[in-house]
């Protein structure tokens, strides 16, 4: 059995049983990403649990927790081979327990065994629904619906009664308090799918228990929550209030390039899904690129001017190719066509001299570009790495102002293969609240390989140009970012969303997601 050394370290093979928490993957303990990242074998329910894989090696034996005796047979056996298994646990492995046989099979076995503790419903489901745990009365009983045959014993008290597993029997049981005494005015809420974007919560009073969940669709796993602390969440919810709580949101761009966009997604409440558009790829010929880093380190330009990070990476790979760094860029003059640019360049070790203040795009870094002036500029030739389908318009300006540019092209930008069929129906049919789209070419890439959104979708553009071209596809624009930038669109989105809700609650109603607007969406009472 485990030694309860402080430092909870084991010679050798063993099996951790740890708390994956009520669902949000944020909120698993340190304990347990740690011995996931250490972990031959985990042991899980992977619909439920699967993200939580990314704490994990990639060579990791992934056991299915719904394969019968999987931890007293497969998992012991590994264990005694000397390796490091992993059992995820919803919640807290201790609270309410079902593992007692599995633990009870390391014991038997001779093998170490850990138990990590995990954040419970009880408490988390609560927080995140905004309901006080205990408040006034310092009283917070905790049941199992499941193991009650006489709900006499909990009618009593004026703490807050949390009920697992009874969402099935939640009219019954509300009837049950009453009739054993407690007030039918009682405030009750009933949450489902706690903690995760999906959470969905219903305020009610155990007199109206069976109108109010009659068509509310909640299901397991959801927690009932019985007291006088559910009134206070008009006044503490935070989770289900952001602007873009459980908006599904379709993000036409690569992971590298949509990274931070996701992030800040995440923050309003969304679940952002990315769908690369483009494939970046190496020129055809790599000559024109290796004259361009040569003369950029012999003296031949004044200025270099990034107009993406992929121009950046780019550049930044044949450096490595030539045992270079930013050190070469000293002496040069280094322009960004914007922020997300602008970082890249920075990762790389280059401050750049030129970003547009205004609008972040080629027209925007003509309006701040300084005219050569041969006093003081004893060079006039610029470098522009680019991809191969990028517009004349930048040269076009640049040589008004009495600049020489060489146009290199530095990628080539390839239609990305069409998403998977399910999220092709999901554009095409509905299932998306809204689309980011960062460029006109996403705009065109994606309607080619997935089709156009579905009418009920918001469309969200970064700028005129690419408003233009979702309009020409017949798409309606509902929201534009008021400077052309990834983050600035998503704050767009983020306040469109907001007051899409404070809307329906202003007239009474339910908040809805777009995508629940749609023919056939599953419709929940208030």
């Amino acid at each position: 059995m485990s030694s309860g050394s402080t430092t909870f370290e084991h010679p050798a093979g063993f099996v951790a049983f740890v708390g994956a928490g009520p669902g949000d993957e944020g909120l698993l303990t340190l304990r347990g990403a740690d011995l996931l990242s250490k972990a031959d074998a985990v042991v899980l329910d992977k619909e439920v649990y699967g993200p939580l894989l990314r704490h994990c090696r990639e060579d990791v034996e992934i056991l299915d927790a719904a394969e019968e005796d999987v931890v007293s047979l497969r998992a012991v056996a590994a264990a005694k081979e000397g390796r490091c298994v992993v059992r995820l646990c919803a919640g807290d492995p201790m609270f309410f327990s079902s593992i007692t046989e599995e633990v009870a099979a390391c014991a038997k076995a001779e093998v170490d065994f850990e138990i990590v503790p995990g954040v419970p419903p009880a408490t988390a489901v609560l927080t995140y629904a905004g309901i006080p745990a205990a408040v006034s009365v310092p009283e917070f009983r905790v049941v199992d619906a499941t193991m009650v045959e006489d709900w006499g014993a909990y009618a009593t008290g004026a703490g807050t009664l949390v009920i697992y597993n009874g969402i099935a029997e939640a009219v019954a049981i509300g009837k049950a308090l009453v009739a054993a005494g407690r007030p039918d005015s009682t405030p009750v809420a009933i949450s489902s799918a706690g903690t995760t974007t999906e959470q969905y919560t219903v305020v009610t009073t155990l007199a109206r228990m069976a109108p109010d969940l009659k068509h509310a669709g909640m299901t397991e796993p959801g927690l009932i929550v019985v007291g006088e602390a559910v009134s206070l969440r008009d006044r503490l919810s935070w989770f289900e209030t952001k602007p873009l709580f459980g908006w599904r949101v379709l993000v036409p761009r690569t992971k590298e390039q949509s990274a931070g966009l996701v992030e800040q997604l995440r923050s309003y409440g969304a679940v952002p899904e990315e769908v690369p558009t483009i494939s970046v790829e190496p020129p055809r010929t790599p000559q024109q690129m290796d004259r361009a880093i040569k003369g950029l380190v012999t003296g031949r330009y004044e200025w270099v001017a990034f107009t993406s990070a992929n121009a950046v990476k780019a550049v930044r790979e044949k450096f490595e190719e030539y045992g270079l760094d930013a050190r070469a860029f000293a002496g040069l003059k280094v322009a960004a066509v914007g922020e997300a640019t602008a970082r890249a360049l920075v990762e790389f070790g280059v401050k750049p001299d030129l970003v547009p203040t205004g609008e972040q795009s080629s027209e925007g870094l003509l309006e701040e570009w300084p005219p050569y002036d041969s006093m003081l500029d004893p060079i006039n030739r610029v470098l522009l790495p680019r991809a191969d389908i990028a517009t004349e318009a930048l040269v076009a300006g640049l040589t008004e102002l009495g600049w020489e540019c060489d146009d290199v092209t530095a990628y080539r930008t390839v239609r990305a293969a069409p998403p998977p069929a399910p999220i092709r129906e999901a554009i095409k049919g509905g299932g998306f609240d809204a689309v980011l789209f960062t460029s006109s070419s996403t705009v065109r890439n994606l309607v080619g390989i997935a089709g156009k959104p579905h009418n009920v979708t918001v469309i969200a553009a970064i700028g005129p140009q690419t408003a233009k071209a979702a309009e020409e596809f017949g798409l309606r624009v509902d929201v534009m970012a008021d400077k052309a930038s990834a983050s600035a669109l998503a704050a767009a989105l983020a306040e469109y969303g907001a007051k899409q809700r404070q809307a329906a609650l202003a007239a009474g109603d339910v908040p809805r997601r777009p995508s629940q607007n749609r023919r056939g969406a599953r419709r929940r009472a208030k």
